[in-house]
């Protein structure tokens, strides 16, 4: 194309060439900024989280408390730990003292080893009747011949001067009030029955429903729960003899009465024929 211009040549005009072409396929709406009106000058609009004017709304935090159930739970098993460990300790202290002090330590009982030193000699051997100061007899003359002491359960009861003798040989004589209940009576045998070195009895006149007898040694309780009947026959049977733990105790005398069975010269270590 050519421009005329009066009074002088024909010149053309100038086109300036930038050197890019559009893409292709893009349109002139692809220039506008987003959002906005072409050339309004304006950038991309400001984003909103729902709403003109509503504030974002910041994530509420829980606070979780201490949990104390293992806690609670770690307790508990440290203590139950440090009982059995201190009852462990205890029980191994109590087995390794002599059972004297042990016996001593037992409450409400009665240590004629320390009040009466003769009556505890032993090795006296008397026949007929004896008159003894303390009831049930606990040491003291006594017959040559032994009540039967295998854990015998006797209905009726038994002359002292036997049982005397039994109690040397290291034997836990148990002893109740005619009277005492039949539930009782059966808590007793069963404690008793078949244990060599004790035996069970009825005894007229005790101050206390139940007695308990070893060489030297006696203990008064009310009932046949009472813990301390365990306690003294663990303690004292066989320890508390005076003729060593193999002195007998079988072939004794089994039959029942308080009048002693006078056997002529035969003496303790001899088995005594009834």
């Amino acid at each position: 194309m050519s421009i005329s211009t009066p009074g002088g040549p024909e010149r053309r005009p100038t086109v300036v060439s930038t050197g890019k072409k559009p893409a292709a396929g893009r349109s002139a709406a692809a220039d506008k900024p987003a959002g906005g009106k072409a050339g309004s000058g304006k950038g991309t609009p400001r984003q909103t989280t729902g709403g003109k004017g509503r504030k974002p709304v910041a994530p509420v935090k829980v606070s979780q408390g201490r949990s104390w159930g293992p806690i609670a739970l770690f307790v508990a098993v440290g203590v139950l730990a440090a009982g059995i460990v201190g009852y462990g300790a205890w029980a191994a202290y109590k087995g390794s003292q002599p059972w004297q002090e042990r016996a001593d330590s037992i409450k409400g009982i009665v240590d004629y080893r320390k009040t009466d030193k003769d009556l505890v000699k032993g090795g006296n051997h008397q026949q007929g009747s004896l008159k003894y100061d303390v009831l049930p007899p606990v040491a003291g003359p006594h017959n040559p011949a032994w009540q039967n002491c295998m854990g015998d359960v006797y209905d009726a009861p038994i002359a002292n001067e036997h049982a005397v003798h039994s109690l040397e040989h290291g034997t836990v004589w148990i002893t109740y009030r005619p009277d005492l209940p039949a539930d009782q009576v059966a808590k007793l045998k069963a404690r008793v029955q078949g244990k060599e070195k004790l035996m069970l009895s009825p005894f007229e006149g005790l101050d206390k429903p139940i007695s308990l007898q070893a060489w030297g040694f006696q203990l008064k309780v009310d009932n046949a729960d009472d813990s301390r009947i365990d306690e003294f026959i663990k303690t004292l049977r066989v320890n508390a003899s005076i003729e060593g733990p193999n002195a007998n105790c079988a072939q004794g005398v089994t039959a029942t009465g308080t009048t002693p069975r006078n056997l002529g010269d035969q003496m303790s270590d001899q088995p005594v024929q009834q």
